[in-house]
């Protein structure tokens, strides 16, 4: 894990750079630093981007953590499947709720103070999820856990942007990469524990306890800049903003599908041994998470157009691999494919709404998160509702020509003045 060990104290963040980078960075306006401050102390872009890598991480490591621990909810509380469902559908609701208002929130307080209250509720759910039995107290714990995630997840990308900019050149793939590591991380070390004998409530404390620590060491080089006092807390997506929100809608509906379908592609219509069904998504998860990390050098060299146009029909290529293949190695080579065409997609579009200047940065940046994160949730059901009424095959098919239009609308956006 690629943190600055330093613990950083306010000192760093009066270090920051000078006003107008930051004001042109965050579209705050953000005042200059003392005079005489040195930035030679620390480095405190370099701190802000290990501190940005480690925000990116929280969320990834801790929601990957209750992957593992839905079955023990679920005997617990006394739930069949489809009450498991509306419970379990508390988690998006909670996100889908917060991340509006996380902007506004980022806008009036400060990145810094709605991540650390974000990832404050996170830790006090965990220890949670592995003790409620009620059904509603499940789903008020999953609520809150859902509206911390979707909090962090908008201001961290909104402090992702700011920092991006400043540095001069692409970060965002990168950062967006060590949220596919904690996840990693998060559902290996939880699947460690339970299977030592630990029980949830040992897990969970583990876990909450790491990501309190991590939060402590990176907390200080979190940016506290705050919108100019009369700036619009809300608004509706508009322009620019709203195609950029339309793409990642599509690339997160094709990860959803991939969590939530590509097993049951496998076992049901390809006929693969239900033990080995979840290769697919460990092959889509693990090519997109290499890409990521890769990314930035990538987007460096060959721009953020080309980047989107071939990222995005190689994944239409690879969804469609994973319905024609004949056998399970084909198809898991399609899983990666998939896996590596949508990796730098979503990356690239939060740089362009960071950079356009329809709207501002901490109104941009919730309304790409919002109309993304809704593919995720709503794309597996759309998905379910077009193979209820063809095939999966089609279904999945279907979205394997939304990504080629979306890789094409993506690029053409991406070459507009200022955005490759």
């Amino acid at each position: 894990m690629c943190i600055n060990p330093l613990w950083w104290n306010a000192h760093v963040a009066r270090c920051a750079p000078s006003g107008a980078a930051r004001g042109r960075g965050a579209g705050y306006g953000v005042g200059s630093p003392p005079a005489g401050t040195s930035l030679a102390a620390h480095d405190p872009r370099r701190a802000q981007q290990h501190a940005t890598r480690a925000a990116f991480f929280i969320p990834g490591f801790t929601i990957a953590t209750w992957a593992p621990l839905v079955p023990y909810a679920k005997l617990r509380a006394g739930l069949d499947e489809a009450g498991l469902g509306l419970v379990l559908l508390c988690l998006g609701m909670g996100s889908l709720l917060a991340m509006p208002m996380a902007g506004a929130l980022a806008g009036r307080q400060g990145c810094r103070r709605v991540m650390l209250a974000s990832t404050a509720v996170m830790v006090a759910c965990l220890p949670l999820l592995a003790l409620v039995s009620d059904p509603l107290l499940l789903g008020l714990v999953l609520l809150a856990l859902g509206a911390a995630m979707g909090a962090m997840d908008c201001t961290m990308n909104i402090q992702a942007v700011v920092v991006e900019r400043e540095a001069g050149r692409p970060m965002m793939s990168g950062f967006h990469a060590f949220y596919s590591v904690g996840s990693l991380a998060g559902a290996l070390l939880a699947t460690l524990l339970l299977g030592s004998g630990r029980g949830p409530l040992a897990t969970t404390l583990a876990v909450a306890a790491l990501v309190a620590l991590l939060c402590a060491g990176a907390a200080g080089a979190w940016r506290p800049d705050r919108a100019p006092p009369g700036a619009r807390m809300f608004a509706v997506p508009r322009g620019v903003v709203a195609v950029v929100g339309t793409v990642c809608f599509v690339s997160f509906l094709a990860e959803g599908a991939m969590l939530d379908w590509s097993a049951v592609y496998l076992h049901e219509v390809r006929e693969v041994d239900v033990a080995r069904a979840g290769w697919g998504f460990v092959a889509f998860n693990v090519a997109m998470t290499l890409t990521r990390l890769l990314g930035d050098g990538v987007i460096a060299r060959v721009g953020s157009a080309p980047t989107v146009a071939c990222g995005g029909l190689l994944a239409a290529a690879g969804l469609a691999l994973v319905v024609l293949a004949p056998d399970l190695r084909a198809s898991l080579a399609g899983h990666a494919l998939l896996g590596i065409g949508c990796a730098n997609i979503v990356p690239v579009m939060f740089s362009l709404a960071g950079r356009q200047t329809r709207m501002p940065v901490h109104l941009a940046i919730p309304a790409v998160t919002t109309l993304g994160y809704a593919g995720v949730l709503a794309g597996p059901a759309l998905i379910g509702f077009v193979a209820q009424g063809a095939s999966l095959a089609a279904a999945l098919l279907a979205v394997a020509f939304a990504l080629a239009a979306a890789a094409l609308l993506g690029a053409r956006v991406a070459t507009r003045p200022g955005a490759a």
